[in-house]
């Protein structure tokens, strides 16, 4: 998905739904995102990221146990990993 504008998307949609985290893309393509909010406010997020930007194609999303929690607030755009 990079190159599409997916994580400047992604922060958009955070920002206005009022949900905290970080994205940031990775060498295969992927782009890997943490999120932190109100579950109704997470689930309004992940809707959008099933969408995605108007150049994009999302094939898939996946969730995992996250390996840190977050105590701040914001949303983070992350360097490549």
């Amino acid at each position: 998905m990079q190159g599409v504008g997916y994580r400047a998307f992604l922060h958009h949609w955070a920002m206005r739904l009022q949900v905290s985290g970080w994205a940031r893309n990775r060498r295969d393509g992927s782009v890997e995102a943490f999120l932190c909010g109100a579950a109704a406010d997470v689930e309004a997020l992940l809707d959008r990221m099933r969408q995605g930007p108007p150049s994009s194609f999302v094939a898939d999303l996946r969730f995992v146990e996250p390996a840190e929690t977050l105590s701040r607030e914001g949303f983070e755009l992350r360097p490549t990993l």
